[in-house]
């Protein structure tokens, strides 16, 4: 599709699982927001809802979108616990839940975090019920944008989430002289290092993590520190990813970076080297900390949801306390370890 989506070529899909590589199932909930008054969906502020999950990355570009466009006041929100349910729970595993007041992980400890509330939209303890509440009945993932006037989903696939909040919402938002994050003369550009990010970074660290075979892993990891070395050239003469002003492009490529130190490094396995060791990556992680937004969706619980999220579902469950110093030293442009 035209904003890149979050998904695997899907030939094939079960055996290849089966043979131990991660291929990513396919959002289906597909419609957009236009610029028009009898659209189904029309472009208003205050009628549509984000439901996410901080320790996920597909959530969290969106909501990058949200905070560095300016939209916080158009488009409201509600965050899911970042563990999912598990075999006791009444509509079984693996789904995302409103869990307000925390719960005890696998370690054995009570964790909660103060930005995971309730369902403040449809009152739901998970998001496959506001799907099912919605018609849809095969689907569980967030991010989901919902219309509270319909009580229907617009969308969840990420990639066209963001691109939303980057066009026909910029029009509505509090940025919208200061950001444009799919400017017009650039838009090849920016699809083409989407499409490279995503295979190589942004879904490749899964692939790495989530194969079972050594041989998928091993390439995974390859394409991963190659596709390092290639943002880092191309940083060395760009302060952002196309040009002097931060795009879609920018905020697609955050989140697997914000999460590499602290979690994919050991979690995914991804251990050649350290993002610090990338100059111009960690130049530009400064830049990306200074946008406008950034602290609400790049602070200290932000990262603890992250690394609850990756490791507290996994093993003994587990939640590692360092490395120390994250993620405030990402502000630090020039810093060394």
């Amino acid at each position: 599709g035209a904003a890149g989506l979050t998904t695997d070529d899907q030939t094939n899909a079960d055996k290849r699982r089966k043979d131990g590589e991660f291929v990513r199932g396919v959002s289906t909930a597909r419609n957009w927001i236009e610029e028009s008054d009898d659209a189904q969906y029309p472009v208003e502020a205050g009628r549509y809802h984000l439901y996410v999950a901080y320790n996920c990355p597909w959530c969290h570009r969106v909501l990058l979108g949200r905070a560095v466009q300016g939209l916080e006041d158009v488009v409201s929100v509600d965050v899911l616990f970042p563990n999912r349910s598990g075999e006791d729970e009444p509509l079984g595993p693996n789904l995302w839940k409103f869990e307000p007041d925390g719960q005890v992980g696998q370690n054995g400890k009570h964790v909660s975090f103060p930005s995971c509330n309730a369902d403040s939209v449809m009152g739901k303890k998970y998001i496959k019920e506001v799907y099912e509440a919605a018609g849809i009945d095969d689907q569980k993932s967030v991010p989901l944008l919902f219309d509270k006037k319909t009580k229907t989903i617009v969308s969840n696939e990420s990639a066209e989430i963001l691109r939303m909040f980057g066009t026909v919402f910029r029009t509505i938002s509090k940025n919208e002289k200061e950001i444009n994050l799919y400017p017009e003369e650039s838009r090849g550009k920016i699809d083409e290092i989407n499409d490279f990010v995503y295979k190589a970074i942004a879904n490749g660290a899964y692939k790495a993590g989530f194969s079972s075979k050594q041989e998928v892993y091993e390439n995974a990891y390859d394409s991963f520190f190659t596709g390092l070395d290639e943002l880092d050239s191309i940083l060395s003469s760009n302060t952002f990813l196309v040009g002097d002003s931060a795009t879609e492009a920018d905020l697609r490529l955050f989140p697997p970076l914000f999460r590499f130190d602290p979690v994919y490094h050991s979690r995914f396995k991804l251990n050649k080297k350290n993002l610090w060791e990338y100059k111009n990556i960690w130049r530009w992680m400064g830049d990306m900390m200074a946008l406008p937004g950034m602290d609400s969706v790049s602070n200290a619980e932000f990262l603890q949801q992250c690394k609850q999220g990756y490791f507290g579902r996994t093993g003994n469950g587990t939640v590692p306390l360092g490395p120390v110093g994250y993620p405030e030293c990402y502000k630090i442009k020039h810093w060394t370890h």
